[in-house]
């Protein structure tokens, strides 16, 4: 199997991504640096948020800072795994582009074999 078989749907999301990524650089991070730092209005950054909490991968908590609400968002254990093995096939893909295993061109042949073309 093609290593982009096993890129992560909830992941790979590029918001999805971004938000694990930041995430997983600090303790916690809050909700309007995550939107102004992935460029996203509040609204799509709540329904990432909530995909990525419901799939076990952040923790969201609120609270007041002084007297304003604020929306805080910590990584998991199971969001820092999630993340490791998102890059780990994302490196595999990469490499496989930077060092093809043949030369000239390929024919994809049915049932998904390879051969020279």
């Amino acid at each position: 199997m093609h290593p982009a078989g096993q890129l992560d749907d909830l992941v790979h999301q590029r918001a999805r991504l971004g938000i694990l990524a930041i995430a997983n650089e600090a303790q916690r991070v809050e909700f309007r640096y995550l939107q102004s730092e992935l460029d996203l209005t509040p609204g799509n950054l709540t329904t990432h948020l909530a995909a990525l909490e419901k799939g076990g991968l952040v923790r969201i908590a609120k609270g007041y800072e002084g007297r304003r609400p604020r929306t805080w968002v910590s990584i998991t254990r199971r969001g820092r795994a999630a993340l490791r093995s998102e890059v780990a096939t994302l490196k595999q893909i990469v490499q496989r582009t930077e060092v093809p295993r043949w030369e000239g061109d390929l024919t994809v042949a049915p049932l998904g074999t390879v051969r020279p073309g």
